[in-house]
């Protein structure tokens, strides 16, 4: 059964790694990226528990098993991480009075996906921060379709597209408030 909840130990964080070294662009197909999605950015360990002590990672996970997650990024990691500083740059253009909170990255592990999984995260994202936040601000690459319907199947909407080093995205917004 799968459960639902905040990053606390390294083990999950190391976890969280080795699914997201799967899932990497450089790491998939094309064909897989067109059917499966992919992630762009890579973490350290050492910047991914500085993150999770900020603020807790979601995961779930299965017997003690991360099958999936969504990395907690504050604001105040803007310039942690050069490659997002531009779409911090467009929330802070597009969501002026708004206290919002970023998603870092979300990724479920291969053999887990299609189950519910990212509903379920990120219901439990909801859950634990809409009373401290106003929405949740991520960036999807355009070439994502898969990850790019899952955020607006969930709630999230289209606020704009930009392009960042080559990279097309798209500026998306989940409003708790709406």
């Amino acid at each position: 059964m799968i459960q639902y909840k905040r990053a606390n130990s390294d083990e999950q964080l190391h976890q969280i790694l080795e699914i997201q070294k799967r899932a990497l662009k450089h790491n998939v197909s094309l064909a897989e990226q067109k059917s499966e999605g992919f992630i762009t950015v890579p973490h350290t360990f050492e910047m991914l528990k500085k993150m999770n002590e900020a603020c807790p990672h979601i995961v779930a996970f299965e017997n003690d098993k991360v099958v999936g997650y969504a990395l907690v990024m504050l604001e105040s990691f803007r310039n942690e991480m050069e490659i997002l500083l531009p779409m911090f740059e467009t929330a802070d253009r597009l969501l002026p009075h708004k206290n919002y909170l970023t998603m870092g990255q979300v990724c479920i592990d291969k053999p887990y996906r299609g189950k519910g999984i990212f509903k379920g995260i990120y219901a439990f994202y909801k859950d634990e921060l809409a009373q401290q936040y106003d929405c949740l601000f991520t960036e999807v690459a355009t070439l994502n379709t898969r990850s790019l319907q899952a955020h607006l199947a969930v709630g999230f909407k289209i606020l704009h597209t930009q392009v960042t080093e080559g990279t097309s995205w798209e500026m998306v917004n989940w409003d708790w408030n709406e």
